[in-house]
Formats: C-alpha cells, structure tokens, sequence
C-alpha cells in the first residue's frame, strides 16, 4: 500500500476531479459524507455533545459538510470556524452557506475567551487543519489546539491531526492529540514517525474513490506493508524439493557470555526454513549451541571470541554480528574478512558497530548486503539527526551510495534501499526484548539463503518477525513475550499469512 506526501495528496485529488469529471466540491462532498457516515454508525447515542471545529480551507470545508450530514440524523451539534486568516478556500465557502441555508449558523472562534466550554463525555471532531499545512499554527489557533488537548473529550481528527504536518517534521508545534484519526485512501508519512507517537495513537483509512491508477503512475517512494502484498513474496514449496534447493545459512557471531544471541539466531534461520545452518562460533559456545540445536552445525574459532573467521562449510548466506563482541582481535578479522568475502551478508549487532567506528569497511560490502540496526547502532553509522523525517534522508543517502539494504527497527521498521521505503505493519511494543533483534537477523539470513532476493527477504522477514508478536502477546501479554517466543511462534506466523482473510477488508488499516 502507497504512502503518499501532501503533494501528492494534492496531484490524486486533481487527478480524480479531472478523470472522474466532477468537481473539487463534490469530491470534499463524497469524502466528508464517509466519514460523517462512520461517525453515525459508531455513534448510537445522540445525547453526547459534538463539537465540530472547522479551519477555513478545505479540511475546514469536511468538517462543515459533516456538521450537516449529521444535524440531518438530529446529533446534539455545534459547529465552530475557527478565524485564523481572512481568506477561505472555494469550497469551504460553498458549504459554510449550504450549513447556514440547513438552519445552522456555526460560531466564529477569533481569541481564547471565546472558547466553548467542553465537558468530559463530548465528541471533539477536529477539522482545523488538514494536509496541506504548511506553517506553524500560532496565536490563539495554538492556545485553542492546547485548550481542546486539556479536554476530558473523545478527539477525533479527520484526514490528519491539526498540526502536524504530512511530510516533514512538525517539532515545535502546536498539535490535536487525537483519540482516534480517519484519513482518506491512503496513509501519511507522519503516521509512521517515532517523533508523532503522542498524535498517532489509532488511525484508519477510509476509501473516497481517489484514482489509483493515476497515484500508481506516481511511483511513490514510500508504502506499507501489508498482508495482501507480503503473501505474492511468499514461495511455496513443491512435493519433490530437498533440503539442498533451500540454501546454507552460517551465522557468525558469539562471544563469552553472549552465545545466547547466536543461537537464537541460528535457530531462526532454522525455523523459517533455511536447508542447512552452520554457526561458527567462539570454543566456549559448542557444547551450548550443540544441546541447545542440534540440527544446526557448528564451528568454532579461538577460546572465548572470534578471530580468524577461518569457517570451512561453503554458506550460500552469511548473518553476521549477534553477540560478536568488539575485542581487537575480532575487529581485526572482521575487517580481513570483509575485504575477502564476497558473498551477500545480513550484518547486525556489534558487526554493525565496527563498521560505524570503521566507516571505510562499507566500501566491502557486497551489493544488497543487509543491515539491521536499532536507532542507537543507527545513530553511530550514520551520524545524529534532528528529527526522524532528516534520520530517514541520511540512511537513504547511505543506502544509495553503498548500494545496501537498512532494515531501521522501530515501531514500524522501515527497510529502505535510498530509493524506496517500506514501513512494516505487524508487531508491537513484546518485541522490545532482549534478543529480538538477533532472532530478526536469523530469520531474514535463512530467507536469503533460499535465494529470496534481499529486499524480499528483509520485507518478509520483518513482516513475519512481527507477527509472532501480534500472535504471541495474545498469550503472553507484552512484557513477558521474549526472544524465544518469537521463534516458537515463527510457524504459526507462517500459517497466519497463508491464512485468507476472513474479512476482504482486514488489511485497510
């Protein structure tokens, strides 16, 4: 599913005006009277109090025709302008005088004493601003915005939180905290920022008839992954297949009093399906890793860290990186080993962090390596940002240049190659353990061994990688789900995605 920028909000909207031959008012007419219609079916109650606060652009035009489409259900109703400018768009004039004509006269808002007073229980429905903000709301509109946020009210935004902008940072901004969002067709970029996590708590997408055909033909860079799109990446195995046609994983890594990582790694190449895994390992983690897996072959380098990286198995994949530790010794083979490899490597952890105190070595990388950091280990290779729309500019930039994949693990991990991104739509806060991120390393190492193509198996590993935690904290609530969880519930992951929806719309939101 495509991610859209405000500008290209603005392109689909002229797009499906002018290929659907209607006007700009009747397609701010069919949007508004979708959500309106939500609104009633969830509303079963009209003795609640709504409040409509309507801005006067375009966002402000949804808000004035939803007042109206719900007056006509009889809602205990008042709308309010909110007075920030002397101009009005077309449309939101247009509908200001269909609300008057209806018997509704909003209320001007021009300065914080004429605030309405809010009551705990009432309906907020914020119209304020909506995608095409581009300045700073100031003046009263930000004291209103802190006013409405203080309420004991429902918040509900239409199309995006006043405030907050699509496609660019919004720090320093005065913004809706919104109990709920509904927006149109398509996602925005801020929906996926770390930085908006207290503006983004729910959010869904309601379709408006926008031209598809016409925003595909834009390319856009940015999308979500979903269940109907991972499945087609999904490679179903035939009757006469045999464990040499799914690839030979050797995940590296391991130290002492870290070969817990490497072998929750080496089980996840295992269980998503790698034909045969091989660790290679420091001395003192053999008799561990051979009782702990015994499927998985092992060979170890010196006592108690890796040095020589001298591995005799013929990999079809390398993952590199859980638990390696950062001894002189082991830098100093990671580094002869990099120059000297030449096959496709998923990199983690503490391989990760060599590369960042040795920026020269992402010269040996090999094309469409994969590296999957969290925001510190992000922050050492690629330097500080000032906010999360710039932290994705930087990876890109070094994505591009070296020709490798980043996998930035997050709420929505995004796996970006400097041309696209991909923000992944499964998972949630049980993932924040520890070995997590070293079983994530496994799992895309063994999809990569079975000759998925990198982005493919970064996309699918995450994809599934999250899904055992939306299966998995089911049973055992969020902060007791862990490392080991994530791959006993690897099948069941599996399953899920093969599993048709129950309902064709489950994948909308």
């Amino acid at each position: 599913m495509f991610i859209l920028t405000s500008e290209q909000f603005a392109q689909a909207d002229q797009a499906t005006i002018k290929n659907q031959h209607i006007t700009s008012l009747e397609l701010m007419e069919r949007a508004a009277k979708f959500c309106a219609d939500w609104i009633h079916d969830r509303l079963k109650n009209k003795s609640i109090k709504i409040h409509i606060f309507c801005g006067i652009g375009n966002n402000g035009g949804d808000g004035l025709v939803i007042a109206r489409h719900l007056l006509l259900e009889k809602y205990d109703l008042q709308c309010y302008i909110v007075n920030f400018s002397d101009k009005r768009t077309p449309d939101f004039l247009k509908n200001y005088d269909r609300l008057k004509d209806s018997g509704h006269w909003p209320k001007v808002i021009n300065k914080a004493s004429n605030f309405p007073e809010i009551e705990e229980g009432d309906l907020v429905i914020d119209a304020i601003f909506g995608n095409g903000l581009s300045k700073p709301p100031k003046d009263f509109t930000a004291e209103l915005i802190h006013y409405l946020n203080k309420s004991d009210s429902f918040i509900l935004s239409i199309d995006i939180p006043s405030g907050l902008y699509t496609s660019k940072s919004s720090k320093g901004n005065a913004i809706i905290e919104p109990n709920h969002i509904l927006s149109f067709q398509y996602p925005k970029l801020a929906f996926f920022q770390p930085e908006n996590q207290d503006y983004i708590r729910s959010w869904e997408l309601l379709p408006i008839g926008l031209d598809d055909l016409y925003i595909a033909s834009l390319n856009p860079a940015y999308h979500i992954v979903i269940k109907e799109e991972v499945i087609r990446l999904y490679r179903h195995r035939t009757k006469w297949e045999h464990k040499g046609n799914f690839g030979h994983s050797l995940l590296i890594g391991g130290s002492f009093g870290k070969i817990g990582a490497i072998t929750l790694a080496s089980n996840a190449a295992l269980s998503i399906g790698s034909g045969l895994v091989t660790a290679f390992i420091p001395k003192c983690g053999y008799n561990i890793i051979q009782t702990a897996i015994p499927e998985v072959m092992v060979e170890v380098d010196q006592e108690n860290y890796i040095s020589y990286f001298n591995y005799k198995t013929k990999p079809t994949c390398i993952g590199i990186g859980p638990g390696l530790g950062t001894h002189e010794k082991t830098i100093e083979g990671f580094k002869k080993f990099l120059k000297e490899n030449e096959l496709p490597l998923i990199i983690d952890a503490d391989a990760i962090n060599i590369i960042s105190q040795n920026k020269e070595l992402l010269e040996f990388l090999p094309q469409d390596s994969i590296l999957t950091p969290h925001p510190k280990e992000l922050e050492r290779l690629i330097g500080p940002w000032e906010n999360d729309f710039e932290k994705l500019e930087k990876a890109a930039e070094i994505a591009k240049k070296h020709q490798i994949i980043l996998v930035i693990k997050g709420a929505h991990t995004c796996i970006l190659n400097g041309e696209n991104f991909f923000f992944n739509s499964t998972g949630n806060a049980a993932l924040a353990t520890a070995g997590s991120g070293d079983a994530l390393t496994g799992i895309i190492t063994g999809l990569k061994a079975q000759n998925y193509g990198s982005l493919e198996a970064a996309i699918l590993g995450v994809y599934l990688h999250g899904v055992t935690a939306d299966l998995g904290s089911t049973d055992f609530g969020l902060a007791s789900f862990n490392a080991r969880h994530i791959i006993e519930y690897l099948p069941d992951a599996i399953l899920e995605l093969l599993r048709p929806p129950e309902n064709p719309d489950e994948n909308e939101a």
